[in-house]
């Protein structure tokens, strides 16, 4: 006889409800709700996006988990305002994110490429060190040329006339940040070194501990932050939430020899604000004279700072609220 499969029990689905359902869902919660407002915002953004924004202003209960009361002085309104902060946060993020990602193709170009257009496809390559994974990297590199075929022009040109053989800086325009990020985690650390520091990343080694210098030198802290920012880059892309993410973290003991880098976490950085210290360190060394690290200065003190529902600890700003980058 054949086996019984049993289903395993699970929990019920919330049926979909009305905008004004979900205005009276609010107001018995304690919210303050005004209606035209909340009309505005749920007809346009989800019930469901807006309620990430909300979520810390639900009452703890004594295990530690958020029922579903709102605290005293909970209101829509400072949950929208803390939406379109959020929003025109990714947008100045990924505005910094997008000359760093072109830095960091052009950087691997002009070290992978110096001698031979092609010498990123040869795996026994100087360069890059015995446990990359370079054959899987070309496949993932074959994949974007695919995807990019039919509307990036340089790679038809490329396709047709030199049979599917693209410089490193054709194939750069259509690799993705991850991809980018791969390539530099895959070279040697004398490599990756060389790059960071062409990008203004120095680590004092003689302020370090043995175990600490060990790690900094199989890998240049500077890969580990690269991977972190290709998160947040992902999160702008994809209209994600940067404010009270918790991203991959990354160890900051060496990054936080260089003086500039002091405002860094200590140990770890897991939030945006961290990410963002690194991008305006970048930055400035990209485009000199850049107002990026002012502008997201500007709007971490006018707009999340202020707001009931943020606490400075859920960008990862200092305890202090000093959110200067």
């Amino acid at each position: 006889m054949p086996r019984s499969i049993t289903t395993p029990m699970t929990t019920q689905l919330k049926p979909p409800r009305t905008i004004p359902q979900h205005i009276e869902t609010l107001r018995s919660r304690g919210m303050s709700v005004d209606d035209d407002l909340a009309t505005q915002w749920l007809t346009y953004v989800s019930y469901y996006r807006l309620s990430s924004y909300w979520y810390p202003a639900r009452h703890l209960d004594s295990s530690g988990h958020r029922d579903d009361t709102f605290i005293d002085g909970t209101s829509f309104t400072d949950a929208v305002h803390l939406y379109e902060a959020d929003r025109k946060l990714r947008t100045l993020v990924f505005d910094g994110m997008e000359r760093i990602e072109v830095a960091m193709r052009t950087h691997l170009i002009d070290q992978l490429c110096a001698h031979d257009p092609l010498a990123y496809t040869i795996p026994s390559l100087d360069q890059f060190r015995p446990t990359f994974d370079h054959a899987g990297w070309m496949n993932r590199a074959k994949s974007r040329v695919n995807r990019a075929k039919d509307n990036n022009a340089a790679i038809k040109h490329y396709s047709i006339i030199y049979g599917d053989r693209y410089p490193l800086w054709v194939l750069a325009e259509a690799l993705d940040f991850a991809d980018i990020s791969l390539l530099y985690a895959g070279l040697r650390t004398r490599y990756q070194r060389k790059i960071a520091e062409a990008l203004d990343i120095h680590i004092n080694m003689e302020t370090l501990s043995r175990s600490q210098r060990d790690k900094a030198k199989k890998h240049s802290p500077l890969a580990a932050c690269v991977h972190q920012l290709t998160i947040v880059r992902n999160i702008c892309a994809h209209h994600g939430r940067l404010w009270n993410s918790s991203l991959i973290p990354i160890s900051t003991t060496a990054l936080r020899t260089d003086p500039r880098l002091t405002r860094l976490p200590q140990g770890e950085s897991r939030r945006s604000f961290g990410a963002m210290i690194i991008m305006a360190h970048l930055l400035r060394t990209i485009c000199p004279g850049t107002t990026w690290p002012q502008q997201v200065t500007a709007l971490l003190n006018t707009a999340f700072l202020p707001n009931p529902l943020v606490e400075p600890d859920s960008l990862g700003i200092p305890t202090s609220g000093n959110a200067t980058l």
